[in-house]
């Protein structure tokens, strides 16, 4: 799956804060029916400071909000319709920091993600997941360095 995350987080003391998470991810092709999945979570929570040093900090952080998760269901035909589940969700997981600058860092987060979807009889079940994300790391009220002009 691939898609696309914008996380808002705030350190409200030395070692907690708090973020909010939106995240959409698709798969076109889901185990070949030829049918894709999607997936929209909306998630805030906690999070806590783990290790800070000067370029390298950790952090976890436990998430809870929802998901809607639209994809292929099979159906009495022998084939596939389109089914959708909206319920609620949670993640825990953890993230690893590296600042490039003083405005800009990396950072990669690996989560252990709770949403819901049909099962192959149809029923609405729980699904464990686990996602990895990485992006650019913005620190809004920091000094950009640029390059002189000579």
């Amino acid at each position: 799956m691939g898609g696309f995350d914008v996380s808002l987080a705030a350190d409200g003391g030395r070692r907690i804060g708090a973020k909010l998470d939106l995240s959409y991810t698709v798969a076109p092709n889901v185990s070949n029916t030829g049918h894709r999945i999607d997936v929209f979570s909306y998630l805030m929570g906690p999070t806590i400071s783990l290790w800070k040093h000067n370029f390298l900090s950790t952090q976890a952080h436990i998430l809870l909000g929802g998901a809607k998760v639209t994809g292929p269901v099979a159906n009495a035909g022998g084939g596939f319709s389109k089914g959708n589940v909206h319920y609620p969700a949670w993640e825990f997981g953890g993230s690893v920091e590296y600042a490039i600058s003083p405005a800009f860092g990396f950072r990669v987060t690996i989560d252990s993600m709770h949403t819901h979807f049909f099962n192959l009889s149809g029923a609405v079940q729980g699904q464990n997941d686990i996602r990895v994300t990485n992006g650019i790391v913005y620190y809004p009220g920091e000094p950009i360095r640029s390059r002189r002009r000579r």
